[in-house]
């Protein structure tokens, strides 16, 4: 059994720490900021010591049985609120509208999976009504920054010809934007309704919810001619959760707890780019 650690910051005197917990006799240094305990004698008991002990020290730790291999897989697939980017779009946009509270609420329940998302989808959506169209630009210029790491991981992903699908339960005014931006090859999320230069309080079309999710990855893969087992998945809501159940590598980022307990790797700590030491 392998063990990853990472930290952000001046870390490494952590990392010596945390990573003299596991005995390994062989430590690979990937960075100032990761190592690779190799070769762990594993149990439960060691796993929940070196957990406590990591999230104190505030690193993230990975195991693995084996390495993974960037050339294992074709495919990054990404969550777009909360994971690719800090915000969460639709709240942002009801700040417009004086609701962001009421909005945040909704959206942070449907994160943690207590409500169905099309349907508090639609009732966020529905308090839009009536909003000026050009809210959504201020959101995208004013107050959407991408996540820390997020432009290194998509350029190393990218550079070992790995192709990226944004896939979101937000809107394409925010996707398309991000796809020219940062040169994704797919996006696919909620087209909101705009009538004389106003939301409608309405999507068009279907709802871009946790099945959708799944099946556009599916699509995605079918379409480069791969398997799913062959796509990193990155997401932090309960919505996330079917599309990376199908992935070779599901990722949580700063996720909900239910989705850090499904995931095979959780990056509570450094960034995007925190999958790249866990692919040789």
């Amino acid at each position: 059994m392998n063990l990853v650690l990472q930290g952000v910051g001046d870390c490494k005197a952590r990392l010596e720490r945390i990573s003299a917990l596991t005995a390994s006799a062989n430590l690979t240094w990937l960075s100032d900021r990761a190592v690779r305990c190799e070769g762990i004698a594993f149990s439960p008991a060691l796993r929940q010591t070196i957990e406590v002990a990591a999230q104190a020290a505030q690193l993230d730790a990975t195991y693995s049985i084996g390495y993974h291999k960037m050339s294992e897989f074709k495919l990054v697939a990404m969550d777009m609120d909360s994971t690719l980017i800090t915000i969460e779009c639709i709240d942002e946009i009801a700040d417009m509208q004086g609701l962001k509270k009421q909005v945040s609420e909704i959206t942070e329940a449907a994160m943690r999976g207590e409500l169905d998302f099309s349907e508090s989808l639609k009732r966020r959506v529905a308090l839009l009504e009536g909003l000026d169209a050009s809210a959504l630009e201020r959101v995208y210029e004013e107050r959407l920054q991408l996540s820390p790491g997020a432009e290194s991981m998509l350029k190393a992903v990218q550079a070992a010809g790995l192709k990226t699908l944004l896939v979101s339960g937000g809107f394409t005014f925010f996707t398309e934007r991000l796809k020219k931006r940062l040169g994704l090859n797919y996006t696919h999320a909620n087209e909101l309704e705009i009538v004389d230069g106003k939301l409608t309080g309405k999507v068009v079309g279907g709802i871009v919810d946790a099945e959708e999710k799944k099946c556009t990855v599916e699509r995605v893969c079918a379409e480069l001619g791969i398997s799913p087992s062959q796509a990193i998945v990155m997401g932090d809501g309960a919505n996330d959760l079917k599309m990376m159940s199908i992935s070779g590598m599901s990722v949580a980022f700063r996720a909900k707890p239910v989705v850090r307990g499904q995931a095979n790797v959780a990056l509570n700590y450094v960034g995007l780019d925190g999958i790249l030491p866990l692919l040789t």
